[in-house]
């Protein structure tokens, strides 16, 4: 085989196969007459264990040091390790993808990772097809999940989640998807948003600002221009009446 048909056969790219030969992982292949370098089915074998190891997070001093251990090794032994290796990844991958039909077929509220605590909150929340509202949701999940949420804001979160006018103002937000940067109608939208989050969420929220600033980039890359200006907004106000 030739670097390009190697590559394709793994699944990595010629680019990646120099590097390995570049820092000693991968030994250069003999060359034919026309000094192409000719690879060998053991060739592929260890290419694959290595972006195998790679995945799995190994640095490439690491990757060495479990190839030194396999040296020597009949390559009948290498197949059936990679093998199991790659049955123990396709296993993972049928799980997440179990957990993730579950939290796609459940309720608002419902998913499986949430606290009873936030379960209860997102019940209150009335359905609606809102891209923004949802965003929200996804949010809360995840600083749920991570152990950042807590019952006392999920309860001050209470009123909010049922009252009707937060819907407008998500859709509000929803209507700045195509808006640029500088939109006009963000200062208001911003200020509204703010002023309508009950003091205590915000007396609830740590006073080093944690639940917001750890998640910051995330969330706003999530949003359009506009729209991520608005909640950059909100967030600022979050810290600094957090610290108030």
């Amino acid at each position: 085989m030739r670097i390009g048909e190697i590559a394709a056969v793994v699944g990595v790219t010629t680019r990646a196969i120099r590097h390995y030969h570049h820092v000693g992982l991968l030994p250069e292949p003999e060359r034919r007459p026309n000094g192409y370098r000719a690879y060998t089915v053991r060739d592929a074998v260890l290419l694959a264990r290595v972006r195998r190891l790679t995945e799995l997070g190994l640095s490439l001093d690491e990757v060495r040091d479990v190839l030194a251990d396999d040296a020597g090794r009949d390559l009948a032994d290498v197949l059936e390790e990679l093998d199991a290796d790659l049955a123990r990844q396709e296993a993972e991958i049928k799980e997440r993808r179990r957990r993730l039909a579950v939290l796609l077929a459940a309720e608002p509220g419902a998913g499986e990772p949430t606290s009873p605590a936030l379960a209860a909150l997102l019940a209150k929340a009335p359905r609606t097809t809102s891209p923004a509202a949802a965003k929200d949701r996804e949010h809360l999940t995840l600083l749920d999940a991570s152990g950042v949420g807590g019952e006392e804001i999920y309860a001050a979160l209470g009123p909010l989640a049922s009252d009707p006018g937060m819907l407008a103002l998500y859709e509000r937000l929803d209507e700045l998807a195509e808006a640029p940067a500088d939109d006009p109608r963000i200062p208001g939208l911003a200020a509204e948003l703010v002023a309508a989050v009950p003091d205590e969420v915000f007396a609830a929220i740590p006073r080093d600002g944690a639940v917001v600033t750890g998640f910051k980039e995330a969330l706003l890359a999530e949003y359009a221009p506009a729209q991520a200006e608005v909640v950059r907004r909100v967030m600022e106000a979050f810290i600094e009446r957090g610290r108030g």
